[in-house]
């Protein structure tokens, strides 16, 4: 018999989980946060799916949990998102600190240039593509050594520029391209291109991509951690809250399919007459347990902070997501590997 090795955990000791981390940016200091407290908590993972700050998190977490443990991942994940603001202008940092109740907006420096990327494309105000982005992928992560070492499932998703298809990229296939593909915003940076192909941000495809998690992993407990929220309080009156809630819907409404999908063939099967044997693929979708994390806090700090990567800013998200993590296992984590906790047909339907 084989010994289950270390990152296993022992079978039935701690919960179970796979992952479904959503992006948004230097929001993504809250997945971070989020992310911290679990691993401190001593969970299981199998499988994590992430797209663009989310991707940035799977891997993170991966490369430090397949060298030491949870703890190693919870390195991990601080050594890149203090990369991350490494590479911001200390300007920022002074400016966050001397505005407080900004909720992270950007100043005007940086707002100036976001102007500029609706007037021209990235091909034109920046021919060179320069990306600091880059710089912390290629400093931060070994991708030989994960694709080699690391047992987690990884879905890292981007979008086919030419077919607005959602591409996976498996464990096994994870590049610096592909990680910085998952996180190519178009008004931003050049499309990265893969063996051909051109690719935009996952967000477009899959933010985040649950159907791997379903059938390319065992665990049927599955932890959506979203960064966009699922519904606001007003309809949006002003130009810039219509423009950011265009983008928000824009890079949720797949996921939101997917849900609303799974929601109703739970319905449709559960319908049906209880003296059927029931096939594979329906035990597969009655038994998944959903589980959630929504970061509420975030809902009015409005798009541009999704761009703020100042450090004290990062570290505020950050604090907010372990807050928030540790009320969820506190409420919730005992009905892990029992029932979902989330009303999927309230949600979703």
């Amino acid at each position: 018999m084989l010994r289950k090795r270390w990152w296993q955990g022992k079978a039935g000791s701690v919960p179970a989980l796979n992952l479904a981390l959503q992006g948004g940016g230097a929001h993504g200091a809250y997945t971070w946060g989020v992310l911290d407290r679990l691993l401190e908590d001593g969970w299981r993972l199998e499988g994590i799916s992430g797209t663009s700050a989310g991707a940035m998190n799977a891997v993170a977490l991966a490369q430090g949990w397949t060298r030491g443990g949870p703890e190693g991942a919870r390195e991990s994940l601080s050594a890149f998102w203090e990369a991350v603001a490494d590479k911001t202008p200390p300007e920022l940092d002074l400016l966050h600190s001397l505005n407080p109740g900004g909720n992270g907006g950007l100043p005007g420096p940086v707002n100036a240039l976001m102007h500029v990327t609706k007037l021209l494309s990235p091909y034109q105000f920046n021919p060179f593509e320069l990306n600091p982005l880059r710089d912390v992928v290629s400093s931060q992560f070994d991708f030989d050594y994960l694709r080699r070492a690391c047992r987690l499932k990884l879905f890292i998703a981007a979008t086919r520029v030419r077919t607005g298809k959602v591409r996976l990229f498996h464990t096994g296939e994870i590049t610096a391209e592909s990680l910085l593909a998952s996180a190519c915003l178009p008004s931003i940076h050049h499309a990265v291109e893969i063996d051909g192909e051109a690719y935009w941000d996952g967000g477009f495809s899959a933010n985040p991509a649950i159907y791997p998690l379903m059938y390319e992993c065992r665990t049927p407990d599955i932890l959506l951690v979203l960064l966009n929220p699922l519904s606001t309080s007003d309809a949006p009156r002003s130009a810039e809250d219509i423009a950011g809630r265009a983008t928000e819907l824009g890079f949720s409404t797949t996921f939101l399919r997917e849900m609303r999908m799974i929601t109703h063939a739970r319905a449709y099967i559960a319908e049906g007459p209880s003296w059927v044997p029931r096939g594979r693929l329906e035990r597969k979708v009655m038994g998944l347990r959903f589980h959630l994390i929504e970061a509420e806090e975030l809902a009015e700090t409005g798009n541009g902070s999704k761009l703020n990567a100042a450090r004290a800013f990062l570290h505020e998200l950050r604090d907010l997501g372990r807050v928030r993590a540790a009320r969820w296992i506190r409420t919730r984590r005992r009905f892990v590997g029992k029932q979902g906790t989330v009303d999927l047909p309230k949600l979703f339907s």
